[in-house]
């Protein structure tokens, strides 16, 4: 079979490797039938994260077609369109049971697809992709849902979700605090799910003007330029700008009280932190890869019920065989469609 092979930074190829197979009666193989870059991606293509040596299959933002079940798999048939979230977990230790399913563990710490931590599980650029716990990972697609406007509901969607939509549920209608620039596509997801859901203001920072336009047009205030010490106090914050200024700005402009989560990956030893500050305000901080499984239901009711629309984030649609060329570029969020 064919897969896309990350080589190194600015190096990708197409490559024939051998096809998986099952390997056990609760597995399910699927094909691909678009994927998305994960905000890690565009970090690794461009060799602004340190990544594993290559070569390795890329990607874990996908949806896909159902080709073959073990005999035990009761909650999909082969044909049945599925998303298949990033990380593996098997659906019943205590961890996923308790909605972790980014520790599952039965399998290694931080088994996911597309990159190769500590295992290799495959990656979404592929012909066929092994799913080793197909009841509890995949999850049917309604029709009426397009699969490029829920390609990244495997990842970044329900990393975007969960840094705003359980705090607006405890406090509606509160003002929401997103600092863009290095997740940059949760960070736009976030701010069409906050303006969904509720919330009566979103104020977007970023240094991009393209960014800063687009979160203009979903419907928040923008700031373009360096995030300032604090931008205000909000209830809700959300840092997804990946360095210490941004960082710093979200937790400050926290409010006593509320809530900021980090999904902005921070690749270094030790990160400073203004704690007496967070300390004193009394705010939560949360930090975490996101469990994307538990909460793909909740996003998919609200990409049904019109409220979210994942589909503006994305920057360019390009068919399954021009990836490597559109993926060097470093789009915002491209997706890929096999025809």
């Amino acid at each position: 079979m064919r897969q896309l092979t990350f080589l190194g930074p600015g190096r990708l190829e197409w490559q024939e490797v051998p096809a998986p197979a099952l390997e056990g009666r609760g597995q399910a193989l699927v094909r691909p039938v678009v994927a998305t870059t994960c905000d890690l991606d565009r970090w690794m293509i461009s060799g602004g994260a340190p990544t594993p040596p290559g070569p390795f299959p890329l990607g874990h933002e996908f949806v896909a077609e159902v080709v073959e079940v073990g005999d035990d798999v009761r909650s999909v048939a082969p044909g049945a369109r599925v998303t298949v979230p990033f990380s593996i977990s098997c659906g019943e230790c205590d961890r996923c049971r308790r909605g972790i399913t980014a520790s599952c563990t039965a399998v290694p710490v931080g088994a996911m697809y597309g990159v190769p931590v500590r295992g290799q599980w495959g990656g979404a650029m592929s012909d066929l992709v092994r799913v080793p716990f197909a009841d509890a990972m995949l999850v049917p697609l309604p029709d009426q849902v397009a699969s490029t406007t829920v390609a990244s509901l495997s990842d970044n969607l329900p990393d975007a979700w969960r840094a705003v939509a359980p705090h607006l549920a405890t406090r509606p209608g509160a003002e929401v605090l997103v600092a863009g620039g290095g997740a940059v596509s949760i960070a736009l997801f976030a701010v069409d799910i906050a303006l969904g859901l509720g919330a009566s203001r979103v104020v977007y920072l970023d240094e991009d003007p393209e960014r800063c336009d687009l979160a203009e047009r979903l419907g928040a205030e923008v700031r373009e330029g360096a995030p300032p010490a604090r931008a205000g106090r909000f209830g809700i914050t959300l840092d997804a700008s990946s360095t210490h200024p941004g960082l710093h700005c979200a937790l400050r402009s926290t409010e006593p009280g509320g809530v900021c989560t980090s999904s902005g990956i921070y690749f270094e030893a030790t990160t400073p932190m203004p704690l007496l500050e967070m300390f004193t305000n009394g705010i939560t901080f949360i930090t975490a890869r996101a469990s994307s499984r538990p909460i793909i239901p909740d996003i998919l009711a609200a990409v049904v019920d019109g409220r979210i629309h994942p589909e503006r984030i994305t920057s360019r649609v390009v068919p399954w065989d021009d990836a490597v060329h559109a993926l060097l570029e470093v789009p915002t969020k491209l997706v890929m469609e096999r025809s």
